[in-house]
């Protein structure tokens, strides 16, 4: 049973890496708000490292309860996507149920993203191989949304993930965006990504809106605890109350 929101205590999130350190973006846009952490050692950013460490996600959400999280994400966007739309609402809901906590995921958060900023047919952008990408498709397009391409940087290790800079996502964005003039938005997916200030570029160049699964996923997480999300100067969606 899931228990009421708290206005107050610390928000949990579930991170791939082993660490469990806080993802930079929750301090940067919440600074006035507690996160707490918990890591699962996510080897590879392929499905076959998924499926070593999905199954602890669920326990891991009942240990962020424990630690007095009020409300949890699993902040990992293709952990959560790769088994399909069905499998991000299972995990939810067994997250909830075991952590008596409101709870979501980063790709639930992307969701919430198209859907905010009325969305319905974009482009994607990611670090992922190209069977991450397709899953990443199915999933968008399952979920009602056309998807008229998917192009990844073919990266697999989640510190060199970490170490993508700006002008490299600015020109993936911009390169999948041209190939389709009908797109009415980008989705920039994969959350070991730093993407605040590519966001903003992107949207500044191009005129388009970015939904960034990183600073989606805080922004999802804040809506979930039922806490005011807007961040001014940060984007189109970080924009929107």
């Amino acid at each position: 049973m899931t228990n009421p929101v708290s206005p107050t205590g610390p928000l949990g999130l579930i991170v791939p890496p082993a660490k469990g350190e806080v993802p930079s973006d929750a301090g940067i846009l919440y600074p006035g708000t507690e996160f707490i952490a918990r890591g699962l050692a996510l080897p590879t950013v392929t499905p076959a490292g998924y499926d070593q460490v999905i199954d602890a996600v669920v326990r891991v959400a009942r240990e962020l309860a424990e630690a007095g999280a009020v409300a949890i994400s699993l902040m990992g966007t293709s952990l959560s996507f790769y088994r399909g739309v069905d499998f991000n609402q299972e995990l939810q809901r067994s997250m909830a149920e075991a952590s008596g906590r409101p709870c979501t995921t980063m790709s639930q958060a992307v969701l919430r993203g198209l859907e905010t900023l009325g969305l319905r047919r974009v482009v994607v952008a990611t670090a992922y191989i190209d069977d991450v990408n397709q899953r990443l498709a199915t999933f968008l397009r399952d979920s009602g949304y056309a998807v008229d391409r998917a192009e990844g940087l073919e990266m697999t290790d989640i510190a060199a993930i970490q170490a993508v800079d700006t002008e490299t996502l600015v020109a993936l964005c911009e390169r999948v965006w041209r190939s389709s003039p009908e797109a009415e938005g980008i989705v920039l997916s994969c959350g070991g990504l730093k993407t605040l200030d590519t966001i903003v570029e992107v949207e500044r160049r191009l005129g388009v809106p970015v939904v960034s699964s990183p600073p989606a996923g805080v922004w999802d997480l804040m809506r979930t605890a039922g806490r005011d999300a807007r961040v001014d100067g940060r984007g189109a969606l970080l924009g929107r109350a």
